[in-house]
């Protein structure tokens, strides 16, 4: 049986004409450019082609650019807080002795007393009793910290440790009705002593008699007494006055300088004596 195609050329016939062509066109090519138009159609008909090639490898390379800014960025933005708290503590006391230098220049040479430790903290939780206002914090016992230690935000003083554990503490706020805080007025120096409403935006002082020369804008800052609280850092401002001279005391109101409902980073600080003890501890384990 004969097949209709096995007639023709033999196989080294082609391959020579197949030679010869493939020459002759490359010649043509080069020599007169007859392709050059064929080409820029040809690419541009693959070029799509070469883009959705190229598309996976760009798109993980953005993924993986925006991962690393957005690394980048957080932990740039959680240092800069960090700083920023520690900035505010020393902005509160520069405040304070600026005020103090104005007012009692006899004064300029009295020593000043610096905390050499602080520590920033960040917010857990919020105790969802009513009647107490508490927090927890992400710092404990490892850290250092103890109890009665007190509590900054960047403005102002929260309150002081109440309870440790091993990796987080529990801060009593300043506006719980069993905390108080002695301080004095900025203005006149006039002493008082600040207790909690259970209102975190309201403090009252109580027993402050009638003839007492207080004003509603009055700052308070904490007066030193008592060993827990340093001194000249703000407490609040005098907001009410109430003198009813029915009553033995005038009502006296105050808001804190605190943001006690938008706690997120605070600073912890520690007291002259603490500081030392620690450092002699650690000297002696060396």
């Amino acid at each position: 049986m004969n097949l209709m195609f096995s007639r023709g050329p033999s196989l080294q016939s082609r391959l020579a004409l197949g030679l010869f062509l493939s020459i002759a066109l490359i010649l043509f090519d080069h020599k007169l450019n007859g392709f050059g138009t064929t080409r820029v159609y040809l690419n541009s008909l693959v070029s799509p082609l070469q883009y959705l090639a190229n598309l996976p490898g760009e798109m993980l390379n953005a993924s993986a650019s925006r991962l690393v800014s957005h690394e980048r960025l957080f932990n740039e933005n959680a240092q800069l807080t960090h700083d920023a708290v520690l900035m505010s503590e020393k902005l509160q006391r520069l405040t304070f002795l600026q005020k103090e230098n104005e007012r009692l220049r006899s004064l300029l040479n009295a020593p000043v007393k610096n905390h050499n430790e602080r520590l920033v903290a960040e917010l857990m939780a919020v105790d969802n009793n009513p009647y107490s206002h508490q927090i927890v914090i992400n710092k404990g016992a490892i850290h250092g910290i103890y109890e009665g230690q007190p509590v900054l935000d960047d403005k102002g003083i929260v309150g002081q440790i109440l309870q440790v554990s091993s990796t987080n503490s529990r801060v009593l706020l300043l506006a719980d009705v069993t905390h108080a805080i002695p301080v004095r007025v900025a203005r006149n120096n006039v002493r008082l002593v600040v207790s909690g409403s259970g209102s975190l935006r309201e403090l009252f002082i109580p027993h402050v008699p009638h003839s007492n020369e207080l004003k509603v804008g009055d700052l308070l800052l904490s007066s030193g007494l008592g060993n827990v609280f340093p001194e000249g850092y703000p407490v609040a401002t005098i907001s009410s006055i109430v003198r009813d001279e029915s009553r033995p005391f005038a009502q006296v109101l105050a808001k804190p300088i605190a943001q006690l409902d938008r706690l997120k980073y605070l600073l912890v600080l520690w007291s002259n004596q603490r500081a030392e003890d620690n450092i002699v501890v650690e000297g002696a384990d060396k």
